[in-house]
């Protein structure tokens, strides 16, 4: 007993020491970034009632949420995912508000995977949202946004792939499918089967257009320039043409951010939350399996909470940044400037006289009473553990 209690549960981590200052480093690097762009801060409770989160708002499975009581007996949730929160609580605060609101945010969330997936079931998530906004201008301006943060991360080799909710629920509406076929077809999207995808609907009855279009759920476009064939195909389907043309004016409002370069845009591109409506993005570099950026628009979300709006986000997994910049060598540069006192109790008046002068300059200070079984050589072994910059001994010599 007294050996697990060293250790921590499955699927959560101690992270410490030079690893927790380069996480810290990074994190004010991005939220940085965020500022730069007019955001403000907030911070939603780590707990929410079940309903916030629940199967009507469309955020994960009821299975994979941590479910606890409070004293009242209602049932609470560490939360999963920050968006709904945040949802929430501008539903709450800025009801009147007829102007887009611009937060951020920066939080732990947690989700109860399977072992075998071999995730992390507490991760930091850092991220945004524009609610009030439904222009494709705001679509841009968060694709943009995460764009610069990650760059401020010292990421240089990351793609941002973007497609459309719509595209893929109109096709299932043109098709006619039954929900176990939707569900088939998700699953073999989300494995990038698309052959299976062409062997799913060989058997169904639709026309030449609507196969072609089923056809394209495969394929990467690296700029909107590629769009004209499908929009002929879907010319006969509003919902699937609507989608194509909201993400050849993205690519429009991209250029004019000169980011279009990071983007790529993904006709099959589904997401795990059903809240989003319209655009939705990921981003990937190498190094991580998982997305380092989910986002996405969700006009409908905050009508669960009262409120009409329109509204668009993002969230950095700082984990997987984190995994992904180790792997590929960029250095995030802590600076290492402590300083350390040593003292003899005779000298103890004037090291922490020292220590506070110092400490009002904004100098970083450690103090230590001498042990009478420690040598200098044991001081400056610590001072060179702990990336000491500097060190001085109080002893009279």
């Amino acid at each position: 007993m007294k050996n697990q209690l060293l250790h921590t549960p499955e699927g959560v981590r101690d992270i410490y020491n030079e690893e927790c200052e380069k996480k810290l480093e990074l994190q004010d690097r991005l939220h940085k970034a965020l500022k730069r762009h007019g955001y403000h801060s907030i911070q939603t409770p780590t707990f929410e009632f079940f309903d916030i989160f629940g199967k009507e708002v469309g955020t994960i499975p009821s299975n994979e949420l941590y479910k606890f009581f409070d004293r009242e007996g209602n049932t609470l949730v560490l939360r999963p995912d920050i968006t709904p929160s945040i949802a929430r609580s501008a539903a709450k605060y800025f009801m009147d508000e007829d102007m887009p609101i611009r937060l951020s945010y920066m939080g732990n969330t947690f989700i109860n995977n399977h072992s075998y997936q071999g995730r992390l079931k507490e991760s930091t998530q850092l991220g945004a949202e524009l609610i009030g906004d439904d222009t494709v201008d705001g679509d841009a301006e968060m694709i943009a946004m995460a764009i610069d943060a990650l760059k401020s991360s010292g990421l240089k080799n990351f793609q941002i792939s973007v497609g459309h909710v719509e595209f893929f629920r109109g096709l299932m509406e043109a098709a006619g499918l039954s929900e176990e076929q939707e569900e088939v077809i998700r699953e073999l999207i989300a494995n990038k089967n698309f052959f299976g995808v062409e062997e799913e609907i060989s058997d169904c009855s639709m026309n030449q257009n609507l196969k072609e279009l089923f056809g394209m759920l495969g394929t990467i476009y690296d700029n909107a320039a590629s769009f004209e064939e499908a929009k002929t195909y879907a010319a006969d389907y509003p919902k699937v043409y609507k989608a194509i043309r909201r993400l050849e004016d993205l690519d429009a409002v991209l250029k004019v951010y000169d980011v279009d370069k990071y983007v790529t845009y993904e006709f099959g591109m589904l997401s795990s939350y059903h809240y989003y409506t319209g655009v939705i993005f990921a981003g990937y570099t190498y190094g991580s399996g998982e997305p380092i950026v989910k986002g996405g628009r969700y006009d409908k979300l905050l009508t669960y909470f009262g409120k009409d709006a329109a509204s668009i986000g993002f969230a950095i997994v700082v984990d997987q940044l984190m995994a992904a910049i180790s792997r590929q060598k960029i250095e995030i540069t802590v600076k290492h400037d402590n300083q350390l006192i040593v003292y003899k109790p005779e000298y103890r008046r004037e090291a922490v006289k020292k220590a506070i002068a110092l400490r009002a300059k904004d100098c970083n200070v450690e103090l230590i009473a001498w042990a009478m079984d420690k040598s200098k050589a044991d001081y400056e072994a610590y001072a060179l553990r702990n990336q000491i910059a500097e060190l001085t001994f109080m002893d009279g010599e």
